[in-house]
């Protein structure tokens, strides 16, 4: 393997472990409702600070938030309502 090559695939591969370090999170609101972001909620002066999943910076009370997670281990909410199907 000549020595451009080899770079090549070490600068690929360097893309890749980089790649995989963005994770999103879920910010659950007092009111039950969730805001995604693409990267971790920074809190600046009593606001979370992060760029929404359209890209957009967005910035949020503390007070508001109850909860920020991983979206990986996010569970959606349970609706206490359950929709059955009739029977035949």
């Amino acid at each position: 393997m000549n020595r451009t090559t080899a770079s090549q695939v070490f600068l690929l591969l360097g893309f890749f472990l980089l790649s995989g370090c963005s994770h999103s999170y879920v910010l659950k609101m007092q009111n039950g409702t969730r805001v995604t972001s693409k990267n971790k909620p920074k809190v600046d002066h009593g606001y979370y600070v992060f760029k929404d999943v359209k890209g957009q910076d967005r910035r949020i009370p503390v007070g508001r938030v109850s909860e920020v997670g991983p979206a990986s281990m996010s569970e959606e909410e349970k609706s206490p309502f359950t929709i059955s199907k009739p029977k035949k």
